[in-house]
């Protein structure tokens, strides 16, 4: 199954405009969002199912993937498209085990070393960042542009691109071979959800 990954939204309930997530959600995806990734960090493990159920009505109505992030149990709970995981999280290899073969694995990369492993422990895609500085993860490592073309040439999986990312420097990932960005703020935070997802999109398919 063939999955677009172009523009992937990763939810921050602490920065976003709307009242709810879920109208959030709804607006990013109308909006042209093509993933939605749950990220909950504050929350009880009840909370963060009930949420992740809440959240896949909406996406299963757009078809569109939910990817919860961290959270294995939590993903295979609510039947989610797939789950993302970090460097100190659960080993790629352990979670690929856990989960079945159709369920997407992201994982988070931040150096070519890091981006191998992950594709030869099963990872269906990687997430590479932080790319520029930003609020949402402010101790995140930034991944010089040079890393990025390393780590692109050297893994067959789809890469998407977080931190930092913007209509204003969309395009030039797309240059790069990048099959989607990553983004929070840039989106979720935004005074009207559905036209800043709309405009980031068009920046990114902007062919120059």
């Amino acid at each position: 199954m063939t999955f677009d990954y172009s523009i992937y939204l990763v939810t921050d309930r602490t920065c976003m405009s709307t009242t709810t997530l879920c109208e959030a959600v709804e607006q990013a995806i109308l909006g042209g969002c093509t993933m939605v990734q749950l990220r909950e960090s504050n929350i009880s493990s009840l909370d963060f199912y009930h949420s992740s159920k809440e959240i896949k009505r909406i996406t299963d109505r757009y078809s569109i993937p939910l990817i919860i992030n961290n959270r294995a149990d939590i993903a295979l709970a609510v039947d989610a498209a797939g789950v993302h995981i970090g460097q100190n999280d659960i080993p790629a290899s352990a979670v690929r085990k856990m989960i079945s073969r159709e369920m997407l694995l992201g994982v988070s990369a931040s150096t070519l070393q890091e981006a191998v492993r992950a594709q030869d422990d099963g990872a269906d895609y990687l997430g590479v960042g932080a790319m520029f500085p930003t609020k949402t993860k402010k101790d995140a490592k930034l991944v010089p542009m040079s890393e990025l073309c390393a780590i692109r040439q050297a893994v067959q999986i789809p890469i998407v691109v977080i931190g930092g990312i913007h209509t204003g420097n969309a395009a030039e990932f797309a240059k790069l071979g990048v099959d989607g960005l990553a983004v929070v703020s840039a989106i979720i935070a935004q005074p009207d959800i559905k036209r800043a997802a709309a405009e980031l999109k068009a920046a990114f398919e902007k062919k120059q």
